[in-house]
């Protein structure tokens, strides 16, 4: 084991190695030294870690790396290793932690997380292709809060404060999924930092709905809608709209209704898959269940969907905006098809409803209260509080004869 004073001089009068390599050590820095080659000289740092001698490359020796550049970074070095640290590892930790990229830890999320639902599963990709494509190959690691802040601002002048906000909630669920998997290397949630500057858009809920005088015109737009549209889903699409007006369903829970949900017996729909999760079921009233019985006389072969679609990808009915808006023209009323959701309860509660059957009606969940969970609302309990809703909304749009 070769010993010298490593000194610039010395080093450069080293010879080169004519065979294999020779290994120089520092007589006054133990633990550093010089590797010598055919053609190099590379300085190292050497010593024992948990037991075993670990040796950690430092530089060339020449213009970028002096004699006492390598011995400064020695010492640094070497009390890692005292403190039985392996640079080696950290370094090829470094390297691991460059390959866990956004895109890497966005696809090992879909792969985890198997019951989200096919919307939010769309909501994600379009959120990752639009707001992220120049992210998808980035480390996560070198995602900064300064990024995120910039980037929620630059989504928002492009695509809105909402979308923008849609966006970090996608990105803060991705990165708290990594912190989970790849703890020993992402610690941190850079989304954090519209929590802690207040950054986050304030948007304000919409709280539109049919108000009751509406309610007339709404229903000449659906009457009208099959004189208007040339396509022969018109009444489908009319169907489909006072569905959601005489029940409340999300837009979705609506399009995706089978015919295997609906007890004719009974006189019940069931929404099994439910934005919370539990099932929702709904007594029909007189007026729907003529309406579901009219259907089922019309109802497509070979497809299980009471509003059938005919796109390539999904067999039920996609939202018609086309028709929709068609009603909207007619009838000069606007509003959307959540707003139909928001005009049934706004109806229900204006009836005086009792506050459980409300509730349960709109498939909300009863959160902390004690109460609720010892009650037992049974589908027939809420027969009656559903024919006040469909009788009130057929009376205010002057329908009392159908």
């Amino acid at each position: 084991m070769p010993t010298k004073n490593l000194t610039k001089t010395n080093v450069d009068l080293l010879p080169f190695s004519s065979s294999g390599v020779v290994l120089y050590y520092d007589q006054k820095l133990k633990g550093f030294g010089v590797r010598v080659s055919k053609t190099t000289k590379t300085y190292f740092a050497e010593s024992r870690v948990n037991g075993k001698t670990r040796r950690v490359k430092i530089g060339l020796h020449g213009k970028d790396m002096t004699t006492e550049m390598g011995r400064r970074q020695a010492q640094g070095l070497l009390s890692q290793m005292n403190d039985g640290i392996d640079p080696n590892a950290d370094k090829r930790g470094a390297k691991d932690r460059n390959k866990i990229t956004l895109e890497k830890v966005f696809n090992e999320y879909l792969e985890t997380r198997k019951d989200l639902k096919p919307k939010t599963l769309y909501d994600y990709d379009r959120v990752m292709k639009l707001s992220f494509a120049d992210w998808h190959k980035k480390a996560v690691l070198d995602i900064s809060s300064a990024m995120v802040a910039k980037k929620h601002k630059t989504i928002g002048k492009g695509h809105g404060n909402a979308y923008a906000n849609l966006s970090m909630r996608v990105l803060r669920a991705i990165f708290n999924f990594a912190i989970a998997q790849h703890g020993e290397f992402v610690i941190k949630n850079p989304v954090k930092i519209l929590s802690d500057t207040r950054g986050w858009y304030r948007i304000e809920k919409r709280r539109t709905v049919i108000k009751p005088h509406e309610l007339e015109a709404v229903f000449n737009g659906l009457d009208s809608l099959k004189e208007r549209s040339k396509v022969s889903k018109a009444d489908l699409v009319r169907d489909y709209i006072l569905l959601l007006l005489f029940t409340g369903l999300r837009r979705q829970e609506g399009a995706q209704l089978k015919w295997e949900d609906i007890d004719f017996k009974s006189k019940t729909l069931t929404i099994k898959d439910t934005k919370n999760r539990e099932p929702h079921t709904l007594p029909l009233s007189d007026y729907l269940v003529k309406l579901v019985k009219n259907r089922f006389k019309n109802k497509v072969q070979e497809n299980p969907y009471v509003f059938p679609g005919n796109g390539v990808k999904t067999q039920f009915l996609i939202e018609p905006k086309k028709q929709l808006q068609k009603v909207i023209e007619v009838s000069g009323v606007h509003f959307t098809l959540h707003d139909l959701r928001r005009t049934f309860i706004s109806i229900a509660e204006s009836l005086d409803i009792p506050y459980y059957a409300l509730k349960k009606l709109a498939n909300h969940k009863m959160g902390g209260d004690v109460t609720a969970g010892y009650i037992v609302q049974d589908a027939e309990r809420l027969r009656k509080p559903m024919q006040m809703i469909s009788d009130k909304i057929l009376t205010e749009a002057g329908r009392t004869d159908v």
